[in-house]
This record gives C-alpha cells, structure tokens and sequence, in this order.
C-alpha cells in the first residue's frame, strides 16, 4: 500500500457534517479546507470551482476570527470527531493580504496578521497553510463540455488580457469603493522581490510554529493573465521560489494539473526531483489534457499525465504526505459534483491500496 494520506478538499461553505461524512464514505483520512469563501457573493454554483470571470468570484472580506485559535482548534476538533485529520488550509483571504501582493501601504501590518494566523495555525496542530502568490489569481478559464462523455469541466482557450480594476486581487473585489482605474502594471522581477519579502518576514515564524507555507503554482500557467506576471508557470520556476529561502517550511502546494499544463519541464521528473528532496508539502492530484493556453480538465484516468507513474513515483521517493483530488468533471446524474468527486476518489484509493 502506497504510503501517501487520501484527503479531501472544502470550499468554506463545505464545511459540514454532511460533506465530512461524503469524504470518509470516499474514503479520506486528511482534509485541507478553505475559510475563505469564493462563493460568497458569486453566480458560479456553489459545488463546483470557481474560475474566475472579469466581475470576479465575488467580495473578499472573510473575518479574521476564523484564523483565531479557538476557531482553528474547532475546526480541527469538529472535522476528527468525523473521522478526518485538518492537514492544511488552502489561501489567505485577499482582504488580509492585497497590500502584500500589491506592495501598498498596508503591507507590514499585513504580515503582521499573517504572522499570527501562521502562529495560530501551529498552535492548532495544523502543519501546512497553503498559498499563492498572484495578483489575478486563478482567472482566463472557460466552462464546457470538455470531458469524457461531454462532462462539463474547465478549460482554457487563449489569454484574458484585461486589465484588473482598482479594488480587486486575486479575483475577487476587497475595496468596491476604490477609485476608477487598474492595477499597477508591474515586471515578473518586481513580482518576485514582493514575494522575498514577504517570504523572509513569515518564514521564521513558521518555523517557529512548526508550519509549512506551501505555494501554488500558477493556474493557468501562462506569462502573464489580465496584464499582471506570473511567478512559477514553468516547472523550473518552483526551484527559484525554494531558493530565496531554503527552510523546510518553504514548501510547494504541488498542483499535477497546473504543472502539466505548463510548456516545459517533465512532470514526471518534477515530481520525482521535489519529492526526494521532500520539497512537496500536499498534492493536488487532477489531469489535464493540452498545454497552457489551450487545455481543458480531464476526469483523472484520460489526460496526459499517467497518474499511476506519478503515484509510482512518489511511493519510491516515501512521500507521506496528503493527496486531494483538487477538482474534477460533472457527472450527468442528480448529483453531478458529488459523483464527479466519488470518481476521482475511488481512483486514487484503488491506487493507493495496490501500490
């Protein structure tokens, strides 16, 4: 049996009984969740992943109670009762942050705020706060029938290139009354120096708490989305990020889907190199079909990546670290996430159990 931990992921709205239940019926041991709630406001169905249109997700603003310890330790509490282990949370909400990704005023008194969610999240026992580091975020998709069987799922077909609107980060809005206008436009080397900066004031004390930060890569995986940079959208790029400082908490929220997507680099290499290296903090585990920018979404057993190799590979490497199925197809049927999910769940189980 392959030593890698079967988790599930919740958006903050997902954050349930009923949901917990579904994930261990899934057979999850591990959760990675969100408080911040993408859906808040939004059109988009409240299952399935956000991906971003011009107006955005919907209005930033969580409260900073959820990080507070007492939230965190009963959250933690709430998803063991239901059989589950709290093995990481997934973004900071950019109404905590924008000025850090945007270099503003606020910036330090930022990162003071993240430094105590970092040393909340230790002190809960929660080892991994995962994040990435983007001014447009997670944007530039599209929604259709692209999957097996004309399963609705997401994918890309060329470079949204408008410019992001004063009062929005990471797509969704934290300002609704900033002045008329677009964000800075900015080079990729700019981007990196905010990144160095905030790395080098949060790292030690997530070392301190005993936290992994874990980044994301960039999805979709292009130069540059809605006029602003990407950081990593080639594989290489990750060693950059774990080379401004090398600490076993400067890890990597390592996304197969994004990095298959990406115009360079082998995956299977990638991942062999970072899990040896025990870089790799969680997995999202989808596949995808096509590079950056024309690919779509695949249900796990029919894109490009063979998943069984990668799982392969990280067995030989002893990584024991915890893998999600990120997202993944809509099924046709009455519950089309849920089944979607089941899916790709079944799959990496049967993986897991006969490696």
């Amino acid at each position: 049996m392959a030593s890698f931990k079967l988790g599930f992921g919740f958006y903050h709205h997902m954050l349930n009984d009923e949901t917990f239940r579904f994930a261990r019926q899934c057979g999850a041991t591990h959760a990675v969740v969100h408080l911040v709630d993408y859906f808040g406001t939004a059109e988009e169905g409240r299952v399935n992943q956000p991906v971003g249109r011009q107006g955005g997700w919907g209005r930033a603003g969580g409260s900073t109670e959820r990080w507070s310890l007492e939230a965190l330790r009963a959250l933690r509490d709430r998803l063991s009762h239901a059989g589950l282990e709290l093995a990481a949370i997934e973004n900071f909400d950019p109404s905590h942050w924008h000025d850090v990704l945007l270099a503003g005023p606020r910036r330090d008194e930022q990162i003071d705020t993240i430094r105590t969610f970092i040393r909340n999240a230790g002190a809960a026992g929660i080892p991994v706060i995962g994040y990435n580091f983007s001014l447009a975020g997670v944007a530039s998709r599209v929604v259709g029938p692209f999957a097996r069987g004309n399963a609705e799922s997401v994918a890309m077909d060329g470079v949204d290139d408008t410019p992001i609107p004063n009062g929005m980060i990471w797509n969704m809005v934290y300002d609704p009354d900033a002045p008329q206008g677009t964000v800075e436009e900015i080079d990729h080397e700019t981007l990196w120096q905010r990144l160095s900066y905030f790395l080098d004031a949060v790292l030690p004390v997530a070392e301190e708490a005993g936290v992994r930060l874990a980044a994301h890569p960039d999805d979709p995986p292009v130069p540059f989305v809605r006029g602003t940079p990407r950081l990593v959208y080639q594989q290489a790029m990750y060693q950059r990020l774990i080379n401004i400082h090398p600490s076993s908490s400067n890890a990597l929220e390592f996304c197969l889907g994004s990095l298959s997507e990406m115009t360079e680099g082998d995956i299977y290499e990638t991942t062999r190199y970072h899990a040896e290296n025990g870089n790799i903090a969680y997995i999202h585990f989808r596949n995808v079909r096509g590079k950056a920018p024309n690919y779509s979404e695949t249900f796990v057993d029919e894109g490009d990546i063979d998943m069984a190799r990668i799982v392969r590979i990280l067995n030989e490497a002893s990584f024991t670290g915890v893998m999600i199925p990120d997202h993944t197809p809509l099924m046709a049927c009455d519950a089309p996430w849920h089944s979607g999910m089941a899916y790709a769940m079944g799959y990496m189980r049967a993986l897991q159990k006969n490696m």
